[in-house]
């Protein structure tokens, strides 16, 4: 009888490991919103990190979480790091290539808790006199990440939250414009 147990629990794990190992390698999240602003004025919001605490996905989410600047202090070469609650965890951005008022590209680093390497994408479409603006994060799925994809719709999670900094960033620059 114990020998049957074993051998169901082992096929039923073996059978997990075959389902997780099938799911995609890769993943890309997108959101888009039209802000109400010449591209210009939101490209700025972004390419400058020290201006990413009025729309920040993590800094509404700990306030206290200490953050630091180095590298160039916008553009390509600006770093900005984090280090926070459970919820922010640590991490680091690396601001990579820019095509002024069109494409801001960022290598994101979580550190805490858990490692990964994404890659994140601004992309701004001017719309007569307004901006479409698009927020792509696209990363490998690693064997524990696979797993986890299977139990929470990471597409809905992460997705949400760029949802909810889209709207932040345009109440940001569509005040900015009427400053």
């Amino acid at each position: 009888m114990i020998k049957k147990i074993f051998i169901a629990l082992a096929a039923i794990v073996a059978l997990f490991i075959i389902i997780v190992a099938l799911q995609p390698a890769d993943f890309r999240i997108s959101r888009s919103t039209t802000i109400a602003t010449p591209a210009q004025i939101v490209f700025a919001q972004v390419y400058d990190f020290h201006k990413w605490e009025a729309w920040s996905p993590w800094a509404k989410l700990d306030p206290s979480m200490k953050t630091t600047y180095s590298g160039a202090p916008a553009g390509v070469g600006a770093v900005y790091a984090w280090s926070g609650n459970d919820k922010v965890g640590e991490g680091r951005m690396t601001l990579s290539e820019t095509r002024p008022n069109e494409l801001i590209v960022i290598n994101l680093e979580f550190i805490k808790p858990f490692t990964a390497n994404n890659t994140t994408e601004f992309v701004f479409k001017p719309e007569a006199d307004k901006t479409q603006v698009t927020w792509n994060m696209s990363g490998k799925n690693n064997f524990m990440s696979k797993a986890f994809g299977l139990f929470m719709n990471m597409d809905k999670m992460v997705g949400g939250d760029f949802e909810k900094r889209l709207a932040q960033l345009k109440s940001v620059a569509e005040a900015a414009v009427k400053q």
